[in-house]
């Protein structure tokens, strides 16, 4: 009995085995030390480059972070977002949420090429922007967590579905946010931590025109002081930039949530995180606890790095992050 269950058993891990490597994507997982032999200077080499360019315009810290985000939220982290308009597709660079916003893909560029030279063919421009994400809430002085890796390049984009919502606009109420971040596994506590990445980064007055005339659940004093930069006309200063937190917009602190409990968010989408709802508690929490916020915030984009990621055989290994291979 023993002896039939044992090769049973046996059988089953090799048909799982060999199902896997045909599957290839499917059962392929990422791993902190994906690199770790094939591009052993891998995380040296994209510090250096985020370090050079955060240090010239800490912006450029929430820009790449920010990139992250709107990667994996579009098809799973694939590096979709940085590939240019090609002729079998349109890229996702002009859709609504990205266009004239999302920004750092010349960072991007550099960094590709830095890494190239130390290892070439081997690392994505997915993986490249996710350890990017990582380096620069570091270095504005927030968490650091273990990047994990092995991700590969989609070889196409997709416009109609940056376009379709699954990024939630700045305009979401309450029930939206938390269903757009469910759709992609991520929780309403992953959604309210992730939301304070806007403690860093600025926004255009065309973001926030609307909350600062309109909306009552602002600090009156706050209001006019964007105002001053953000004229009521539609077309009047549209690009003018304001930043996202009020006190500490180029550290990574927890001042976001401060701000929303004094009515000083932004953007509609933050206020609304605290509004007489459901994710006033977490807001409270984490404008009172630093570690808290710290901790949940790695885990949570962690868990947004494992969104939907080509593996395995699937996609390539792009040589240049803006086009496919030829």
């Amino acid at each position: 009995m023993a002896s039939s269950s044992f090769s049973s058993s046996a059988t089953s891990t090799v048909a799982f085995f060999l199902l896997a490597v045909l599957m290839g994507s499917s059962f392929a997982q990422l791993s902190t030390n994906f690199y770790s032999k094939t591009c052993p200077k891998l995380a040296t080499t994209v510090k250096k480059v985020v370090q050079s360019a955060v240090s010239k315009e800490k912006r450029m810290g929430a820009s790449l972070l920010r990139l992250h985000f709107h990667d994996c939220f579009v098809n799973g982290c694939d590096g979709s977002i940085l590939l240019d308009d090609a002729s079998s597709f349109t890229g996702e660079k002009t859709a609504g949420p990205n266009s004239n916003s999302v920004r750092g893909f010349n960072v991007i560029d550099d960094i590709k090429s830095e890494v190239e030279d130390a290892c070439p063919g081997v690392v994505s421009c997915a993986d490249i922007v996710a350890i990017a994400a990582r380096d620069s809430v570091v270095l504005l002085g927030g968490p650091g967590w273990d990047v994990k890796l092995g991700r590969r390049d989609s070889k196409t984009a997709s416009l109609s579905a940056a376009n379709s919502g699954v990024i939630p606009p700045p305009t979401s109420t309450l029930s939206n946010l938390v269903s757009r971040f469910q759709a992609k596994g991520l929780s309403t506590k992953d959604m309210v931590v992730l939301s304070g990445s806007h403690t860093i980064g600025q926004a255009r007055c065309t973001i926030f025109r609307t909350r600062i005339y309109n909306e009552t659940n602002i600090d009156a004093s706050f209001a006019k002081t964007r105002q001053s930069s953000c004229p009521l006309t539609v077309g009047s200063g549209d690009n003018n930039l304001a930043p996202l937190d009020v006190q500490t917009p180029t550290v990574f602190d927890n001042n976001y949530y401060k701000n929303l409990i004094n009515q000083k968010g932004l953007l509609h989408s933050d206020q609304i995180l605290y509004n007489g709802g459901s994710t006033d508690s977490l807001v409270d929490k984490y404008s009172k606890d630093s570690d808290s916020f710290d901790s949940d915030f790695a885990a949570a984009m962690i868990k947004m790095g494992d969104i939907s990621p080509l593996t395995g055989s699937s996609g390539e290994i792009r040589k240049n992050c803006r086009k496919v291979n030829s």
